[in-house]
């Protein structure tokens, strides 16, 4: 699963970021370590000084049309696997990201 309940009030979402990449863009969900899902995602800013993890949260919060301050990297700030943290009703916010990225199935569910 993609999405994981986080408190009441949110879920969190396990990035793999690429930056320095020729485009900002979601590349879609694959396979991570331990058998864990991850969603790709790819950003021209360099990772220095916080600039590509600006770019994601940019990314994310247009894709997923919720405000930038509503996302935040609650790990991995320094690391290409990142957790993010999305604040909001769960439900809505998972029906949100399903439908912007195409998911379906166990993606799609909140785990």
């Amino acid at each position: 699963m993609l999405l994981r309940r986080d408190g009441a009030d949110g879920l969190r979402l396990t990035v793999k970021l690429t930056p320095k990449a020729a485009a900002d863009r979601i590349a879609g969900p694959a396979d991570g370590p331990d058998a864990t899902r991850l969603l790709k995602v790819q950003v021209t800013a360099p990772p220095v000084d916080g600039k590509a993890n600006a770019a994601l949260i940019r990314l994310l919060a247009k894709t997923f049309k919720c405000p930038k301050t509503s996302l935040k990297v609650v790990s991995g700030a320094t690391d290409r696997t990142k957790v993010v943290a999305i604040s909001g009703d769960p439900e809505d916010l998972a029906a949100r990201i399903a439908a912007a990225l195409g998911l379906s199935g166990a993606d799609a569910k909140i785990g």
